[in-house]
């Protein structure tokens, strides 16, 4: 019990400090309380400066639902998902693991994750808690934007953290090594593109129920209308040792994106929702679902 009121008060805190970090990333300085020498205004001036030379060198896609995208973005997202299993079985994934999205330098972007809360509803019982925290880091190895060849190749690290609620938690440290490629064809105000990641998760322990699990996702993505960006997207798991060792799944999200829409300064407003179904899967871990999700980029 003790463990589990220490995780969930970890979680909380990193949550509230997530959201502290974002209300002081959008705020911008007053100016007449900051000179444009001051320390606080250069500071912040230099942090947008490289923000903006970052992704004016790199296409300006969408981030996709599901897909993790190859492009450095700066962010805060809270997503929410909903999956429906056989026998009246519900999993809520409320926040879905994402959070705040830093672009420190230049080609690296670091992803604090909010942990997810969870509940897993069945017929007769409801069971609640924190998911376990994730990290990111990517790397940027090569792009251009839309005017000079629209492509990207970025390089994930991730990992998860065993700080999860009892009944959520993996109880062991995963690392999850990353490649992701992008393609474009068109301008920067109409056209489509291609989004791919290709992952292997190693836990620290455990391997004989988790596995090794492989996750190949696709995102094929048009942007019309200014802001309306319809999409596809795939995600093939296959599990290399543990409980499901040789078992395929794939995963169809039909879904849309409205962005960026101004807001105050730099902050735009991204909304997106997407339907989920296994209905091609010879295997699956849930039927079908929702995936819901709301962006303020900066």
């Amino acid at each position: 019990m003790t463990s589990l009121i220490s995780k969930s008060t970890s979680s909380r805190l990193i949550s509230s400090g997530l959201f502290s970090l974002t209300f002081n990333a959008f705020a911008d300085p007053d100016p007449n309380s900051l000179s444009s020498d001051s320390p606080e205004s250069s500071t912040k001036d230099g942090w947008f400066a490289t923000v903006d030379k970052t992704q004016e060198e790199q296409p300006h896609w969408m981030t996709p639902l599901v897909t993790v995208t190859p492009r450095l973005e700066e962010e805060y997202r809270y997503d929410q998902i909903i999956q429906n299993k056989t026998g009246g079985t519900t999993l809520t994934n409320n926040g879905g693991g994402k959070g705040l999205e830093l672009i420190p330098s230049e080609h690296v972007e670091v992803i604090i994750g909010q942990p997810g809360y969870m509940s897993n509803q069945t017929p007769k019982t409801t069971t609640s808690g924190w998911a376990d925290e994730s990290l990111l880091m990517k790397y940027r190895f090569l792009s251009a934007n839309e005017e000079h060849g629209n492509y990207i190749v970025t390089g994930f690290m991730g990992v998860s953290l065993p700080t999860g609620s009892t009944a959520f938690t993996q109880n062991y440290t995963v690392t999850t090594p990353t490649l992701a490629v992008g393609k474009g064809w068109g301008t920067r105000d109409q056209g489509v593109n291609v989004q791919s990641t290709y992952s292997k998760s190693f836990p620290s322990g455990n391997q004989n129920i988790f596995g090794e699990p492989t996750v190949w996702n696709t995102s094929f993505q048009g942007h019309f209308s200014n802001y309306f960006w319809p999409e596809i997207e795939t995600s093939l798991t296959r599990w290399e040792g543990g409980l499901l060792s040789g078992k395929d799944q794939m995963v169809v999200t039909y879904g849309i994106l409205f962005g960026r829409i101004p807001l105050e300064g730099r902050t735009r407003l991204i909304l997106g929702v997407g339907y989920q179904t296994t209905n091609m899967s010879g295997f699956s871990t849930f039927g079908n679902g929702w995936v819901t999700s709301a962006r303020l980029a900066f």
